[in-house]
């Protein structure tokens, strides 16, 4: 995915912009001349993963346009305090009313990112995948993940509408995994829909339960540990796609990965981080 220029960038920039900014900043309207043009660098005060530099340079070019960006050191990359991921030159009064915005964005971004590269360096030379949740910040899931890929992790669905993933809940109100695959499929047919299915086990039989029915791509098992893991791959054989989640933490993840498993997912990685610490100053 195209994440930059995906439309629900533009969409969170506008919202957030009108959240923060109305009718306008009134502080930098008040004491800053309108044709000033002033220097401004981006100061990491943090050790991390950076995510979110090509968002910061979306968000001062939406409001200047001519805003000079120069970049320094790109997503993705390793930063330590004191580095200075990219300068701005431009409006002043664009750079103070985007200054917030920028930072709130970038710190967020990196903390996931840095989380992700830190999670997924336990899986080096592994088959199993790392993937996100829909355990995101509302409104701001698309930045999140956008954060998660750059941080070495992949997507799982990004939302309701992209993917059947029938849990817990889905089977115990349908009366069962049979039923609620079985109206499933009906549905999907019904409605001309071509989505992936994935169905949880919470133990052994239903796994065996999920084998019995079939109709699925991709079984999930649900709180499991990774000697249980191991048994349910292996009564799986590759027939579909294993995922692993809940408990998953930094000191078991390749424990359980070694399950054999094709994905673990991690909740963690969007809702339980901790932002960078950057600033923006300015260049006098």
């Amino acid at each position: 995915m195209d994440f930059l220029n995906h439309p629900e960038t533009d969409r969170i920039i506008a919202g957030a912009l009108q959240e923060d900014v109305h009718e306008g900043d009134h502080t930098t309207l008040s004491c800053i001349p309108a044709d000033a043009v002033q220097r401004a660098r981006c100061l990491v005060k943090d050790e991390g993963i950076i995510a979110g530099v090509a968002l910061a340079e979306r968000i001062f070019h939406k409001l200047d346009p001519s805003m000079k960006f120069e970049l320094r050191i790109p997503d993705g990359s390793p930063v330590k305090y004191g580095d200075e991921p990219f300068h701005v030159v431009g409006n002043t009064q664009a750079i103070l009313t985007g200054e917030r915005l920028v930072l709130n964005c970038m710190q967020r971004m990196s903390g996931i990112a840095t989380l992700t590269r830190k999670m997924a360096s336990q899986l080096e030379g592994l088959h199993t995948k790392l993937l996100d949740t829909r355990k995101t910040t509302p409104l701001i899931r698309h930045l999140e993940k956008w954060a998660v890929k750059i941080g070495g992790g992949e997507n799982h669905r990004f939302g309701l509408y992209d993917m059947i993933m029938i849990k817990d809940n889905h089977h115990d109100y349908a009366g069962g995994i049979e039923a609620a695959i079985k109206r499933t499929h009906d549905y999907l047919k019904a409605k001309g829909l071509d989505l992936k299915i994935e169905v949880e086990a919470r133990n052994l039989d239903e796994v065996r339960e999920c084998l019995r029915v079939g109709g699925m791509h991709r079984i999930m098992l649900d709180n499991m540990s990774a000697e249980l893991m191991k048994e349910a791959v292996a009564l799986i054989g590759g027939k579909y796609e294993t995922e692993a989640s809940g408990n998953i933490v930094f000191e078991n993840l390749r424990e359980k990965a070694l399950s054999g498993v094709d994905y673990l997912s991690m909740g963690a990685l969007t809702h339980s981080v901790s932002s960078l610490d950057i600033s923006l100053k300015a260049v006098k």
